[in-house]
């Protein structure tokens, strides 16, 4: 018979100290995963004026280009983004038996790493907003 596991209850919210980098390696994953299905769908809805002719479709980018939120937003959509490839790798990678012993390393370095690229890149995004 299987021991059964306490995984306490929905109130306990201060278990979230007690999680390792793996822990919150998959919480991530999973939600760039689901923030990047959300961009999927609307990406779609942008692209489906054009159906309505180029002039429609040239207003609705030239439109969201001048928000200084979209570009605040294009810039998220990049972390999450290069968050979400540099994690599958990893993953990728510990499946493959490579890099078992330092997966919480490994984890970390992909954090800085998109942080490095994110922050390099602001520039060039919020360049037009102004």
């Amino acid at each position: 018979m299987s021991q059964s596991y306490n995984r306490g209850t929905i109130e306990s919210f201060g278990r979230w100290r007690e999680f390792s980098a793996g822990m919150w390696a998959w919480i991530f994953h999973k939600f760039t995963g689901w923030v990047l299905v959300g961009y999927l769908f609307t990406h779609i809805a942008v692209l489906s004026t054009a159906m309505e002719g180029a002039e429609m479709y040239t207003n609705t980018i030239v439109t969201l280009e001048g928000l200084l939120l979209v570009r605040i937003l294009e810039v998220g959509l990049l972390a999450v983004a290069v968050f979400h490839i540099l994690n599958g790798l990893r993953l990728l990678l510990v499946d493959l038996g490579v890099g078992l012993e330092s997966q919480d390393k490994s984890f970390y370095a992909s954090v800085i790493l998109t942080g490095a690229i994110t922050v390099a890149s602001v520039p060039t995004f919020i360049a037009g907003a102004f």
